[in-house]
């Protein structure tokens, strides 16, 4: 038996078999293309990035425990659904309404509703939003959801957990999810203190050594608080000492980031995502209607805020978010204000951006000085030279590192959320970002961006350009990992 020969006739039938897989299950020409050329040319090494890194496992498998609804359910539900959001746009104000096309895009993707009588907040920074969390906690009396990427056993981290400890002994019903990758830290220490006072606390997606790279590929990077089903918080914002300036030594650096508080029926969705996820790591089956349901008509807020709610993950039908942004960009008249710390984004983001400044359209786009990871850093100035001279401005953040992810068109409607410009948050991370249609918002939004450019330095095209061609060189070897960033 000649043993190289055998060895050579299998890996060529491994080779033909990933070929396949790549060809029959990855989503996009380029990415096609860019995993078939490593799996061919760099033997080995090209299948064990691609099983690894470019196969979505748990798209048929994760949510098999999510709310489990029969058809008739699902449609009664959604009838129902569509039935309300045509109401509230029909009787809505302005900026929804011109934003129609977004409204229906959302309700058919998802069945996201378009929701009305919400109250909105903006919180600017940790040291803005915590006392509102605590606030909230405080508050509670019948349940207490919380989900997050990063959750720290820090002084913040601590402050939140012995406020849980309180409420659970107050009997009220606690559900926490955290990332086991993000949240690594807690996983034997604070998340165990949580267990042992009787309180659910679980990790999404449990890293295990056989699925380990797969694992880290796929992250629960949602912020998400739910109370009592009718207050909200979602946002960038994680739970951790480096997000409250107040607190911190003066050579910290200063983290700039935006959150929302609502209150109102806009929370029933995200109490429905909430649960999704918690149905689907804690091999519970939690009942849709005795759990989350909230008729959109019994909420009694007096504010008029239009909210709606945009999620998406490795387990969505389409790039629910990427979608819901290009939709936004597309149907700016005057003027688009993005800020993210992590700036790759496809192809098709990227011409929408570029047709918003070549058609006339103010496009700016405030991005941190200097990113957390040279990597990434390096890849995202690979792209700045394209949108530069399609008129885009571009902005670098000095004053610290700016971490929200916020999109604010025409005055008119302000998005935030958890979703960075960049493909791990379209394809690879569960996101979900608020949409609110509301002058008011969008306008104290706007403010806020354009004070945050006294902190921040325009690039200069034309030095852009000329910079040293070696710098550029290492940018665009950068850009060539941008699908796995």
């Amino acid at each position: 038996m000649n043993w190289i020969l055998l060895l050579e006739i299998l890996y060529a039938l491994l080779l033909l078999f990933t070929c396949l897989r790549i060809i029959y299950d990855t989503r996009g020409t380029t990415k096609t293309l860019a995993y078939l050329l490593g799996a061919v040319f760099l033997p080995f090494l090209g299948i064990i990035i691609y099983f690894s890194f470019g196969i979505n496992y748990r798209k048929h498998k994760m949510y098999a425990n999510k709310f489990l609804l029969d058809s008739k359910q699902r449609k009664v539900l959604e009838k129902e659904i569509i039935t309300h959001s045509k109401e509230v746009l029909e009787n809505g104000n302005e900026p929804a309404k011109s934003r129609s096309e977004l409204v229906n895009l959302l309700l058919k993707d998802t069945a996201s509703p378009l929701t009305n009588n919400n109250t909105v907040k903006l919180l600017l920074n940790g040291e803005n939003k915590f006392p509102e969390v605590l606030k909230a906690i405080e508050k509670a009396q019948h349940h207490i959801h919380i989900e997050y990427y990063i959750f720290r056993d820090d002084k913040i981290g601590n402050t939140i957990e012995k406020l849980l400890l309180k409420k659970a002994k107050e009997g009220v019903k606690i559900r926490f999810i955290y990332d086991d990758y993000g949240s690594s830290e807690i996983r034997k220490t604070l998340s165990k203190r949580l267990r042992d006072a009787g309180i659910e606390a679980v990790p999404f997606y449990k890293i295990k050594l056989i699925a380990f790279a797969n694992s880290l590929n796929y992250r629960n990077h949602r912020k998400i608080i739910v109370i009592d089903g009718k207050i909200g918080f979602v946002g960038g914002i994680n739970v951790s000492d480096n997000y409250v300036n107040s607190t911190q030594t003066t050579d910290a650096v200063f983290w700039r980031d935006t959150h929302l508080k609502l209150e109102g029926p806009a929370v029933t969705y995200l109490q429905y995502i909430f649960l999704s996820d918690w149905n689907s790591c804690s091999n519970q089956n939690l009942i849709l209607e005795k759990e989350m349901y909230v008729p959109f008509n019994s909420f009694t807020y007096t504010d008029t805020k239009l909210v709606q709610i945009a999620a998406s993950g490795p387990d969505s039908n389409s790039p629910t978010i990427l979608y819901s942004i290009l939709q936004a960009i597309y149907l700016a008249e005057e003027e688009i204000l993005i800020t993210t710390p992590y700036f790759i984004p496809g192809e098709s983001l990227l011409d929408a951006l570029n047709i918003a400044a070549m058609s006339g359209l103010k496009v700016k786009l405030l991005v941190p000085y200097e990113s957390d990871t040279l990597l990434v850093n390096a890849a995202s100035r690979a792209y700045y030279r394209e949108i530069l001279n399609a008129g885009v401005e571009v902005y670098r953040y000095k004053k610290g590192f700016v971490h929200a992810k916020t999109i604010v068109t025409d005055k008119k409607i302000a998005i935030v959320g958890t979703a960075n410009m960049d493909n791990r948050s379209f394809e690879l991370n569960f996101e979900v970002n608020a949409i609110v249609y509301d002058e008011e918002i969008a306008t104290e939004l706007t403010k806020t961006f354009y004070n945050d450019l006294l902190d921040a330095e325009q690039i200069d095209k034309e030095k852009w350009i000329n910079r040293p061609w070696y710098i550029r060189l290492g940018d665009k070897i950068a850009k060539l990992l941008s699908p796995m960033l």
